[in-house]
């Protein structure tokens, strides 16, 4: 039974989802069955949001209890995780500082902690980026070159100081990068990215339909 009803259960939920993308919403009842199963998703994700929260908040609790090695940055991970989330779920109505809006305390922790945090981040990337390119754009061929100059181009665009030393070379250069290497070749290439991933998901969304993928169940 542990087995068989998780996947009749993605069995029945798959098809009716599909077979009511085909009908009208509002006139067929078969055609209102994928909103239904969806807000039922949205449940769903908020108890397993839940479970993730109890998941962690134990995970971290018997790190600290025992002081293990690290201990201290799981203590931290406990602050954060219901500093941010406590006074976000009461009410506004009882104190400005509660809620979400500006001024309460999730808006103040957000502005002055996660933004900087999230930028310092990024910025810390962009040089592992940087160096990641350093290694891979290099000009041993005709194509690892014009990836090179393109790459380059690119990178100068982004910038305001590499814009304006492209449109000191051509005024219309920043232009020409816009509409024939970002609208164009680079497009290209995502709309074929996006393709084999629709592709990848459906083979996936079918093979659990049918059961043959049961790694959802824990199992291989």
């Amino acid at each position: 039974m542990r087995r068989t009803a998780p996947v009749v259960t993605a069995f029945v939920a798959g098809v009716l989802v599909t077979i009511s993308f085909f009908f009208n919403e509002q006139k067929t009842l078969i055609g209102s069955v994928q909103t239904e199963i969806l807000n039922w998703v949205t449940i769903i994700f908020g108890f397993a949001l839940t479970l993730g929260v109890v998941s962690i908040t134990r995970v971290n609790f018997n790190k600290i209890k025992r002081r293990q090695e690290g201990w201290f940055y799981s203590l931290l991970v406990l602050v954060s995780v219901f500093i941010m989330a406590i006074p976000s779920i009461l009410s506004s109505s009882w104190s400005p500082l509660f809620g979400r809006a500006e001024g309460s305390i999730y808006d103040w922790i957000w502005v002055r902690f996660s933004e900087p945090m999230m930028a310092t981040m990024f910025a810390m990337l962009a040089f592992y980026i940087a160096s990641a390119a350093y290694r891979a754009f290099r000009a041993r061929s005709a194509e690892a070159t014009l990836l090179l100059v393109t790459a380059l181009l690119v990178m100068l665009w982004r910038i305001p100081m590499g814009e304006w030393l492209l449109k000191q070379m051509h005024t219309s250069l920043p232009d020409w990068i816009n509409v024939y290497v970002m609208n164009g070749f680079n497009l290209a290439v995502q709309r074929g990215i996006i393709i084999g991933a629709a592709l990848g998901a459906a083979s996936m969304s079918l093979r659990i339909i049918l059961g043959i993928e049961r790694t959802y169940m824990g199992k291989g």
